[in-house]
């Protein structure tokens, strides 16, 4: 008798009305090997994701939970790689995917910011010390264990993701990253957009984690290209501001040996005008999370010296 397939639950949050949550719903039921339960979290109104995620695991009842954001289509296979990585690797606990390089929002701030995110996953796949929501599954019990997502912590969009993972991985959890499991991100990103969330969603936190020792500066976001490359974002600017036009070459330079894979990227997904603008953007994203961390940095001192 052939064994019966592992059994999926996949979890969407939409407490925030998202516009694209049909489509995305719509992917889910179209895709090869779909999940036995689909379980929309729509209420409260408001609530943010991680609470939400929490909401919609504890009614699950398949033994791999499948986390899907409201604004991703997820490729047809995308349920057969997860049976398969589960059902070979019984040590498992959990893995994740990654953005597609089609993104469907127009715009050269939206390509660049959507090209990002799946050329660092991209980039990182092997085993990981963090998890991603926007497409990642868990097994239910590891995930109970853990106590899921602090909501309490993040009771707006931020990296809780990012935080349960680094818990996971301080558990001696088996983590994988697998960009060939994949969704296309139908998200549009305005400069405000990049820079607020880079900022207080993301860079501001995840230095916290960083400080308070919750997590290690390794791979995606944090890798040593990463940090060499807002090291030149920050020589790049001070050079500039100093009239050392050498010193700023020089930086520019750096910028674009480090990153030209990414950059060619961008060019031959979203044309040449992006391709263009694609390492001033790279800066501004570096400016802001090397700010985010200085911010975090200024506000630990300031906590030591009132203690």
């Amino acid at each position: 008798m052939a064994e019966s397939p592992l059994e999926l639950a996949v979890i969407v949050p939409a407490t925030n009305r998202p516009p694209h949550l049909s489509a995305c719903i719509a992917a889910i039921e179209a895709a090869d090997e779909g999940p036995e339960e689909l379980i929309v979290v729509r209420e409260p109104a408001g609530a943010g994701p991680a609470r939400a995620r929490n909401d919609g695991a504890s009614r699950a009842s398949a033994p791999v939970i499948v986390f899907v954001d409201a604004d991703v289509l997820v490729h047809a296979d995308v349920f057969v790689r997860i049976r398969s990585w589960f059902a070979e690797n019984p040590g498992l606990t959990a893995v994740f995917g990654a953005y597609d390089d089609e993104p469907s929002a127009a715009g050269v701030v939206s390509q660049f910011r959507n090209l990002l995110h799946h050329h660092v996953h991209e980039q990182g796949r092997g085993r990981a010390a963090t998890f991603w929501t926007g497409l990642g599954a868990i097994r239910r019990d590891a995930f109970a264990r853990s106590g899921g997502f602090d909501a309490a912590r993040f009771p707006a969009p931020s990296i809780e993701d990012v935080e349960l993972g680094a818990r996971l991985h301080a558990g001696g959890a088996w983590i994988e990253l697998d960009p060939s499991i994949r969704g296309t991100h139908l998200k549009a990103w305005t400069m405000t957009d990049m820079v607020r969330t880079d900022f207080l969603h993301r860079g501001l936190p995840w230095s916290r984690l960083l400080l308070s020792g919750e997590t290690r500066p390794q791979g995606l976001n944090l890798g040593t290209r990463h940090r060499l490359t807002a090291l030149a974002a920050a020589t790049l600017v001070g050079g500039a501001l100093a009239r050392r036009r050498d010193t700023a070459a020089r930086a520019s330079l750096a910028i674009l040996a480090l990153n030209w894979r990414f950059y060619r990227l961008v060019a031959r997904r979203a044309g040449a005008r992006a391709g263009v603008t694609a390492p001033a953007l790279h800066v501004v994203h570096h400016l802001v999370g090397l700010g985010a961390f200085l911010t975090a940095v200024a506000e630990r001192l300031s906590k030591r010296l009132r203690g």
